[in-house]
């Protein structure tokens, strides 16, 4: 059963070769070309990017999330959320590898079977990283007004903490 699983990929990727070679494709020519078009993406999203990055780094670094979260702590504890989650609500939506590891800070402090693993664990899976996804989009097609989309993704985050809190309340007790 191993061996099956490990050769998956290879048999697909033959696949796709004898099937396209079948339909009189030119599937060397196919392949070069869309990686030619890979690379380009690369370059064009990558200033994008890199602002973005920049961006989170500098606002970690800084203090000023730390901040930000002693500011907002009382209305978090009115909506019941841990203000131990806050750190990876505001993450999140920045870097999914920085959420990634406020995350695993989480679980390791207070476990994965407590209130406050419970809220983070939900909120980890059902938010999404919301400016690294619009970068990475709108930048691949150069669209510099974003509009709606943000404020509407923005919204869904929301939704999906406040979701987090009412469902592991429910769970928990």
């Amino acid at each position: 059963m191993q061996y099956i699983i490990i050769s998956i990929i290879p048999i697909l990727m033959g696949f796709i070769v004898i099937y396209g070679m079948a339909k009189g494709v030119k599937v060397y020519e196919c392949f070069v070309e869309g990686a030619k078009e890979g690379l380009t993406l690369c370059f064009n999203i990558y200033p994008y990017l890199l602002a973005m990055l920049l961006g989170v780094g500098v606002f970690r670094e800084s203090g000023a999330l730390g901040y930000f979260i002693e500011l907002i702590k009382p209305i978090v504890k009115f909506i019941g959320l841990p203000p131990e989650v806050v750190p990876l609500v505001m993450v999140k939506p920045l870097s999914g590898s920085g959420a990634q590891g406020i995350y695993m800070d989480i679980l390791n402090q207070y476990g994965a079977d407590t209130y406050i693993g419970l809220v983070a664990s939900i909120i980890i899976g059902s938010t999404e990283t919301i400016f690294y996804t619009l970068t990475v989009y709108y930048g691949a097609v150069n669209i510099k007004k974003i509009r709606h989309t943000l404020w509407a993704a923005i919204m869904a985050d929301l939704t999906a903490v406040v979701a987090a809190v009412t469902i592991a309340r429910i769970m928990f007790k």
